[in-house]
């Protein structure tokens, strides 16, 4: 059976496409499981984000300087509430609340940034299967961060 062509090039075009979007469309499916460990940008420290009620949470579980000047573990020394100041580093949430946003594979919810003492508007939004960007905002300023996921 010969095809005519017609249905030749829209054969030919049918899977020219199949290669070249059907890679994205299927990283994009396995693309919207944020859960797991994740080492923020710089590979300076990892936070694993799991389930906290309802919601997800981002927990710092390493560093890759864990202790001070000092010998002692890292603190938040720079929390607005002084009462957390001499709390370690690891085992602090600094994602907080996630809740799905509209975007597909986007999470809304909070961000603590340990540098600053400030926690701000945030959110997560996974670029790929292995791939996230955390963005924190203060009114229509923003900062965000590439993280890639933990083998």
């Amino acid at each position: 059976m010969r095809m005519n062509r017609t249905a030749a090039a829209a054969l030919w075009l049918s899977i020219v496409a199949l290669a070249a979007f059907g890679p994205n469309m299927i990283s994009r499916a396995f693309a919207a499981d944020p859960l797991g460990t994740w080492y923020t940008e710089g590979r300076d420290s990892q936070v694993r984000i799991g389930k906290c009620g309802s919601a997800l949470c981002g927990t710092l579980v390493w560093l890759k300087e864990p202790n001070g000047e000092d010998g002692r573990p890292r603190t938040d020394k720079e929390n607005a509430d002084p009462s957390k100041r001499s709390r370690p580093l690891l085992g602090v949430q600094i994602v907080l609340g996630l809740r799905p946003s509209s975007a597909p594979d986007e999470w809304d919810g909070k961000v603590y940034n340990a540098k600053d003492g400030k926690t701000y508007t945030g959110s997560f939004t996974m670029m790929g299967p292995n791939t996230a960007e955390l963005k924190g905002c203060i009114m229509v300023f923003c900062k965000s961060q590439t993280w890639t996921r933990a083998k």
